[in-house]
């Protein structure tokens, strides 16, 4: 997400668990600026971005025990946004009707590859295919364990391994052990 310290973020998350409630708040805080900025984007002529960043805060509260706390928050947020945006693509129907006038702008702007995606490419090219396809699916796509599994013929342990290990290269590789 745009600008955000994964590991001042996986910091407070971690301290949150472990019952720290201001590090909780301000977990909270980070999250809403960040699943806000991304809902913005991509909700435009459909949903509230705002019901967006609220759904997923909610979600994050109820599911926040099933984030790792050896792998990266963002991916882990981005997955339940995502989730949250399709949810509610859904409650509003298949065809949402959009004035060209309220996304020329944005249409006109294609986004370009972002510093944060050459990064992700960067990082993924060091893996071996297997582990490569994985971590794409799981970290970057937002699939969970069970789908990986399905899509790749894999069995669920083997995904989590290869998951643990690709990512576990991508720490050392870029000095994070």
């Amino acid at each position: 997400m745009d600008g955000v310290d994964e590991r001042s973020l996986a910091r407070l998350l971690r301290a949150a668990l472990d019952g720290d409630e201001r590090a909780y708040g301000d977990f909270l805080q980070e999250t809403a600026r960040l699943v806000r900025a991304w809902a913005r984007r991509r909700a435009f002529g459909g949903p509230d971005p705002e019901d967006i960043v609220q759904e997923t805060l909610l979600a994050i509260h109820v599911k926040r025990h099933t984030w790792r706390s050896d792998g990266p928050v963002t991916p882990w947020l981005y997955a339940i946004a995502k989730h949250k945006l399709v949810d509610a693509l859904r409650r509003q129907g298949r065809h949402s009707r959009i004035e060209i006038g309220e996304v020329e702008d944005r249409l006109a702007a294609e986004e370009t590859e972002t510093v944060r995606d050459w990064e992700i490419g960067r990082a993924l090219e060091t893996l071996t295919p297997g582990q490569r396809s994985v971590v794409t699916a799981i970290s970057v796509e937002g699939r969970t364990i069970a789908e990986t599994a399905r899509s790749l013929d894999m069995n669920e342990t083997a995904v989590r391994v290869a998951l643990h290990r690709g990512l576990t290269a991508i720490a050392r590789r870029f000095g994070r052990d």
